[in-house]
């Protein structure tokens, strides 16, 4: 039987994947969180269908490019097309058509900030299906967002009925991709190119279909490359990046430090002259910046228990983990087969693939 260790993490704290994590969900939710005052823009007069078909297949061509060999990514495999269906179903069809219908509907800079309760139903998703850590700091994070979407939606209750329609249809979107984003976690080991890759062909296959069976006109070869533009920054790099942030940080934590995307929508939204909103919408950004902060200052660190375990993944050598062997000893990350023998340490960490231990509180 492998002895179990016990260290205090040398090395690993030096690198915290709070930071490391949040970073690269930062990332992705400043390039998600443009698109949508661009999709507002240049999705007038452009079926909703159509336009989710547009940007999925921006996303898929990004994803082509971003496709890593196999010896530094693992593929997706034949049992990973549960996941990826619905992966495609809920963020490449239902998400995309209700928010470029919503956005139509209501003003930029509400439906970029309504986008904020997308972390809210990932953190839940991912509390209940995953039993990922939710602590009093996590708890706090979200309530003020729940409590800036509440007041966001009391500033747009004046400005009439369609504008409250279309604020829904936001809110349907924020639904679907927080499913998304649950879901995608079990994909967050396999190469985030091929992943952004077969969700984009997926949802611009059955979204263009849709669109020819309901009769949507084609746009002008502009505004269509325009589309195909956003798609692929805001939601194929955008999601290369999210899926990465998974991996250090957890679905949870990674949907909740993605609440910066609709502030950024929110600013471009402002600077590119929107200026409607009251009371309600300034109260709504100073909450859902404090929830944003408290997240990011979180720091979780204490004794741990790695049970063994045998999977395959890009990683990198003196991380702490990844202690086995090899001759030549590879430069960089690389991805095979590998066993974790049982280990007892020390050091902070989130829920990443490594960390999926249960807590008592």
């Amino acid at each position: 039987m492998s002895k179990s260790v016990f260290s205090r993490g040398s090395g690993l704290g030096s690198r915290r994947p709070v930071l490391l994590g949040g970073g690269l969900a930062l990332l992705a939710a400043v390039l998600f969180g443009v698109s949508t005052p661009l999709l507002q823009r240049l999705g007038v007069g452009v079926g909703s269908l159509t336009t989710a078909a547009l940007l999925y297949a921006g996303a898929a061509v990004t994803g082509v490019l971003l496709r890593q060999p196999v010896e530094r990514e693992a593929r997706v495999r034949r049992g990973d097309l549960g996941p990826l269906l619905a992966m495609a179903l809920s963020g490449a069809v239902i998400g995309p058509v209700a928010l470029a219908w919503g956005v139509q509907h209501t003003s930029a800079t509400a439906a970029s900030l309504m986008l904020t309760l997308e972390a809210v139903f990932t953190a839940v998703l991912a509390w209940r299906w995953y039993g990922e850590a939710v602590d009093r700091r996590v708890l706090a994070a979200m309530a003020l967002l729940t409590l800036g979407a509440v007041a966001l939606v009391l500033d747009q209750a004046d400005a009439g009925r369609a504008a409250g329609w279309g604020l829904l249809a936001v809110l349907l979107a924020t639904a679907a991709w927080g499913v998304d984003n649950t879901v995608s976690r079990r994909l967050a080991d396999r190469d985030p190119g091929q992943v952004v890759m077969l969700k984009g062909l997926l949802g611009a296959t059955a979204t263009a279909g849709l669109a020819v069976v309901m009769g949507e006109p084609v746009p002008q070869w502009p505004t269509a490359l325009g589309l195909f533009l956003v798609g692929a920054t805001g939601y194929g790099l955008s999601l290369r990046f999210y899926l990465l942030a998974q991996r250090t940080f957890g679905a949870a934590r990674t949907g909740s430090v993605f609440t910066f995307a609709p502030l950024i929508g929110a600013l471009l939204a402002f600077l590119m002259g929107e200026r409607g909103g009251g009371v309600g919408l300034g109260l709504a950004v100073v909450l859902m910046v404090a929830g944003l902060v408290l997240h990011l200052a979180e720091h979780h660190e204490h004794a741990h228990v790695h049970d063994p375990l045998d999977h395959e993944h890009a990683h990198t050598h003196g991380d702490g983990h990844h202690l086995h062997h090899h001759d030549p000893m590879p430069v960089g990350p690389h991805s095979h087969r590998h066993h974790h023998a049982p280990m007892h340490h020390l050091h902070p960490h989130a829920p990443d693939e490594h960390h999926q231990h249960a807590h008592a509180h």
